[in-house]
């Protein structure tokens, strides 16, 4: 034996408007809540079904001292239709008048390029233009390395990074005399801890190379 089909929201929003139109009168939800189910809508749906009605404009509900009543009349229903008419067909309006509007701008946007001779010519030198700017920009792509602006952008990384590793420099002989000061029984054991790091008799501030000069591009 095949399951009942449960009811659709909008089949359960025709049942419950139909209460209203049949009584025309003022519900309170827990009075709905009853009704509900002898139009085949369960208990527990009426609240949901009846909110999604208040939403679109279809009941109308109202606080009368501490209790809230739910009322619909099918005149309101038919004002409701009338008003979602109206404005839909304000809007079919509007729509058709962006159109024509956007025909005609389209219209005007065709004048001057109609298929020509002239009009080839001015396409087939406007491509050549645009692939040579493709080239020269390759080209400008290939001197990147000697840009003045890019070398001087270097120049001043390599005098923050030569700062800072001199910096640091500064803070391990510092460190290394601290140590030095201290523990003068653990002077071998520290010598030894140092040269593991790599701190080396050699070990000493960085000084900047001389400036290389840029020698002509294709040398």
């Amino acid at each position: 034996m095949s399951k009942k089909r449960g009811l659709s929201l909008e089949e359960k929003r025709e049942r419950i408007l139909q209460i209203f139109y049949d009584s025309q009168d003022f519900f309170l939800l827990k009075e709905l809540e009853k009704l509900g189910p002898k139009k085949g809508v369960i208990t527990q749906s009426v609240k949901d079904v009846v909110q999604s009605l208040v939403d679109d404009d279809l009941v109308s509900k109202d606080k009368i001292g501490t209790s809230i009543y739910f009322w619909s009349l099918p005149s309101c229903a038919g004002n409701q239709l009338r008003n979602v008419y109206q404005k839909l067909e304000s809007d079919l309006q509007s729509s058709k008048k962006r159109l024509a509007e956007l025909v005609e701008q389209c219209d005007a946007l065709k004048n001057g390029r109609e298929e020509s001779d002239e009009r080839e010519e001015a396409l087939g030198e406007l491509k050549a233009i645009e692939q040579k700017h493709n080239q020269l920009k390759d080209e400008m792509g290939q001197y990147a390395d000697n840009d003045p602006a890019a070398i001087e952008a270097m120049k001043k990384a390599i005098e923050v990074a030569h700062a800072a590793a001199n910096r640091w420099t500064d803070n391990i002989f510092t460190l290394r005399q601290w140590c030095s000061n201290n523990f003068p029984e653990a002077k071998e054991q520290l010598e030894h801890m140092y040269n593991e790091v790599g701190i080396t008799d050699d070990f000493d501030y960085l000084e900047l190379p001389a400036t290389v000069p840029l020698l002509p591009v294709g040398d």
